[in-house]
């Protein structure tokens, strides 16, 4: 500033004009400071919200309910039977009378092998047969007329023991011939090879020209989807959770879950239990079966198995959104009587559809938290509205507590 009112080394004449000019450049640029500074002063500082402002929040009221102790564990799919489809009967193979994958009905024909061979053999022994059949009706011929000079003593005890001593032997040749034939007439008819089960049929192993030996080529395999059986097993310390050594008998429901995550329709039988637990592993191995119509689940699948057994015990069911995870444990907010948030450590057991039980750490009455959780931490006031609805799938479908 002091450079722009410094005028004294100006000509006379043009001082007053320079000086006009630099008069106006400077209270410009001071005006514009000092409109600058006043609009910062005057914006206005964010006001941070008030600590104490209630939050709103959504809480459902806690309810005991009796339910048996449940488990799951991973388990692996197998069809009900499963066949090795091999041939009876050696020779060429002429035909594959299914197409591969489909279902076949038990007693449709599968294979077709080469039939010349054994209608030669069964033709063979029909002769023999056939034969056999007129040398016993010589001997029976010749016994009973022996047997008329026996009774006249034209001949003697002994010759006529001979004579039947052939008949018996003829007859029993007849016999072993057609024993023969039979066997004969059995291997023609398993040239044609035929499902012993209803199932689903897999790849041939062998193509038409093959020659096949009896009884050790692997034709296919067929597979009863329907019903479906799961493989799972147990450990001695789970057991003991579900009050000890499982049976058909005390385990209460038996569910499937899906790769996907939902749960198949149809509930399950335990239909074997081990006797004992295995050694090695320390696990009690067990098999469930489940109504398989629409073929929905294949052999070999991953799924999980849910059981429910052992004597009910008094649980919470509460939505899986309002568990949270620290450090130390699961817990869930529960609002006091002062409205004020609690971190309540909790047990939680296994998932039931939506919801998670509870084991431990809640009691009758608790209003948990189930949403705008995240803005919350203990001591924080709430504004709390009870859910609509305050019970879960797994609560209506349980038997309340006796309280």
């Amino acid at each position: 500033m002091n450079n722009i009112f410094n005028f004294s080394n100006l000509p006379k004449n043009t001082r007053p004009k320079k000086l006009l000019k630099k008069m106006h450049i400077a209270f410009s640029c001071y005006s514009l400071v000092c409109m600058f500074l006043i609009a910062c002063a005057q914006k206005e500082v964010p006001q941070s919200p008030a600590s104490n402002t209630a939050i709103p929040v959504t809480v459902i009221v806690a309810q005991p309910i009796r339910m048996p102790a449940s488990l799951e564990t991973i388990a692996q799919t197998e069809g009900a039977k499963e066949i090795e489809i091999r041939p009876r009967v050696g020779g060429i193979l002429l035909e594959r009378l299914y197409d591969e994958g489909t279902a076949v009905k038990a007693g449709q024909p599968l294979f077709l092998i080469d039939t010349e061979p054994y209608r030669y053999i069964l033709a063979e022994a029909n002769a023999i047969v056939r034969e056999q059949t007129v040398r016993v009706m010589r001997a029976k011929s010749d016994e009973n007329r022996q047997r008329q000079l026996l009774a006249e003593n034209f001949v003697s005890q002994r010759a006529y023991d001979q004579i039947s001593a052939d008949l018996a032997a003829t007859q029993a040749a007849l016999q072993a011939a057609k024993n023969r034939a039979k066997q004969a007439e059995l291997n023609l008819s398993y040239t044609t090879v035929k499902a012993p089960i209803d199932g689903i049929t897999g790849r041939s192993n062998f193509s038409e020209g093959a020659l096949l030996s009896a009884n050790n080529s692997l034709l296919t395999t067929l597979t009863q989807l329907s019903p479906i059986w799961v493989r799972f097993s147990f450990s001695d310390y789970e057991l003991t959770k579900l009050g000890g050594h499982l049976n058909e008998k005390n385990v209460h429901s038996v569910a499937m879950i899906l790769p996907d995550g939902s749960e198949y329709q149809q509930q399950g039988k335990i239909n074997f239990t081990a006797s004992k637990i295995d050694p090695l592993i320390g696990t009690q191995q067990l098999r469930a079966t489940f109504d398989n119509t629409d073929q929905r689940i294949l052999p070999g699948q991953f799924v999980r198995i849910r059981i429910t057994a052992g004597e009910p015990q008094v649980v919470y069911s509460v939505p899986q959104v309002a568990v949270l995870t620290s450090d130390s444990g699961r817990f869930v907010y529960v609002v006091d009587e002062n409205n004020a948030v609690i971190q309540r450590p909790v047990t939680a057991g296994n998932w039931i559809g939506k919801d998670w039980i509870i084991l431990d750490g809640l009691h009758d009455g608790d209003k948990v938290v189930v949403d705008n959780l995240i803005k919350l931490m203990p001591g924080k006031i709430v504004d709390p509205q009870l859910r609509a609805d305050n019970l879960s799938f797994s609560q209506l479908s349980s038997i309340p507590a006796d309280r």
